[in-house]
């Protein structure tokens, strides 16, 4: 192999420390994908409620405990966020899509805009 002078520089550009710095759409990228995977525990807590629901008074009595518990609502409160956010999330890259705000301040824009609306809407469905 040749012997190539690399300079100063690092050699992949997905090191994290000194090298490079996480922008928003990275991070929301990976919140995305994260979120995904929590939403698939919430509906597997859905639907075992709903059969308790469909099966019988002591089934519903055992999943409506767990449903209705403090880390029960709290998992529901994490799903809807994450459920909302998904929503945001896939606006905005509707509007990449039509090739609008792809300029990166305006890309990060969008992410911050993202993140404060699904918690807005998150809040607004919980109270109401």
């Amino acid at each position: 192999m040749a012997d190539v002078n690399r300079g100063n520089r690092p050699l992949s550009p997905f090191m994290i420390g000194p090298y490079y710095r996480p922008q928003w759409t990275s991070m929301l990228s990976i919140v995305h994908r994260i979120t995904g995977c929590a939403m698939a525990i919430g509906a597997i807590l859905i639907v075992w409620w709903l059969l308790g629901a469909a099966t019988g008074p002591e089934a519903f009595a055992s999943a409506d405990w767990v449903v209705t518990s403090w880390l029960g609502q709290l998992v529901l409160f994490g799903c809807l966020w994450a459920l909302l956010y998904h929503f945001c999330n896939g606006i905005r890259h509707l509007i990449w899509d039509t090739g609008y705000m792809l300029e990166v301040d305006r890309a990060e824009l969008a992410g911050k805009v993202t993140v404060a609306a699904s918690v807005v809407l998150t809040l607004i469905v919980w109270i109401f």
